[in-house]
C-alpha cells in the first residue's frame, strides 16, 4: 500500500515520489484523503493552486487508478465524479470521522448512480470506533439524514463482500466458499437485553440483522476467526480467562 498522508501535509517532490512507486509497483494500491471538509479544499487549493480541484493533485501525480483508496471524498466537484467514474477510483466512507468533526454527509446513493464503488470503513485519525458494527451504525444515520435508507443486508455486503471487491480481492476474500480466505466473526443478536427485546420483535433475517446493525457493539462479538484459529479468548487478559473457566 502506497500511502501519501494526504496532499495538504505532502510536498510536490513527496506526492512524485508516491506516483513513481505506483507506476514501478502497479500491484499495490494507493490510499490517501480526499476532500473531508471545506476548510481543508480551500487551503489545497492554495498549496497547489495549479490543480483544477484536490483530486487533480493526486491525478496529476498519477496516483489515481482503479487501485486508489480515498478516504471521506465528501464535497466532489462534477468534474471530480467524472474523473472518479473514468478511472475506477474507490471513494471511501468514514462516518464516525465525517460525525465526529462535523464534516457533511457522504452521498453514496449518488456516488453509486455513476458507476461508483465506495467502501466503508472505520478511519483511526477522526473516527470514534474500531468497529465495524458502530460504522454501520453511523452510516446508516448519514444516509437517513439524505433521505436514504441503509438496509441491513447491503450494509453487511459493504462491510464484507461490498469492501472485498473495493480491493479487488473477491477472488481471495469477503465469501465463506471453498479454497477461499477468511478471517470469521461470530455475533450475537441478543447480546445486551436491550437488543435480545427488539429481536423478540424480528421475524426476518434482515430485521435481526438491523438490531446488529444499529444496537451492536463489541459485547455482540462471540468469537472471532483469524485463518480458522479462535483468537477471542486467546486475546483477552489472564484474569479474565481464569474468570471463565469453570471452577
Amino acid at each position: 500500500m502506497i500511502t501519501p498522508r494526504f496532499a495538504i501535509t505532502s510536498t510536490p517532490e513527496q506526492l512524485a515520489m508516491a506516483g513513481a512507486l505506483a507506476a514501478e509497483h502497479p500491484e499495490c494500491h494507493v490510499q490517501t484523503h480526499l476532500s473531508e471538509n471545506r476548510a481543508e479544499i480551500a487551503y489545497t487549493a492554495e498549496l497547489y493552486p495549479e490543480a483544477r480541484d484536490y483530486l487533480d493533485v493526486y491525478e496529476g501525480f498519477g496516483l489515481l487508478g482503479p487501485k486508489t483508496l480515498l478516504g471521506h471524498a465528501i464535497h466532489l466537484t462534477p468534474r471530480e465524479i467524472d474523473a472518479l467514474a473514468e478511472t475506477g477510483a474507490h471513494p471511501v466512507f468514514c462516518p464516525t470521522s465525517n460525525l465526529f468533526l462535523g464534516s457533511g454527509l457522504f452521498d453514496a446513493p449518488g456516488l453509486g448512480a455513476r458507476g461508483i464503488t465506495s467502501g466503508i470503513a472505520t478511519d483511526v485519525g477522526a473516527g470514534t470506533s474500531y468497529s465495524m458494527l458502530q460504522t454501520l451504525n453511523e452510516g446508516y444515520k448519514v444516509l437517513q439524514l439524505q433521505g436514504h435508507a441503509l438496509h441491513p443486508l447491503n450494509a453487511f455486503h459493504w462491510a464484507t463482500r461490498g469492501n472485498a471487491c473495493v480491493l479487488g480481492l473477491q477472488d481471495r476474500i469477503g465469501t465463506l466458499d471453498a479454497g477461499t480466505e477468511a478471517d470469521v466473526v461470530v455475533l450475537d443478536s441478543r447480546a445486551t437485553p436491550a437488543m435480545a427485546l427488539r429481536c423478540e420483535r424480528a421475524a426476518t433475517l434482515a430485521e435481526e440483522l438491523f438490531v446488529l446493525q444499529v444496537m451492536g457493539d463489541d459485547r455482540a462479538i462471540v468469537e472471532t476467526y483469524v485463518a480458522g484459529t479462535p483468537r477471542k479468548a486467546a486475546s483477552r487478559p489472564l484474569t479474565q480467562q481464569r474468570a471463565a473457566e469453570p471452577a
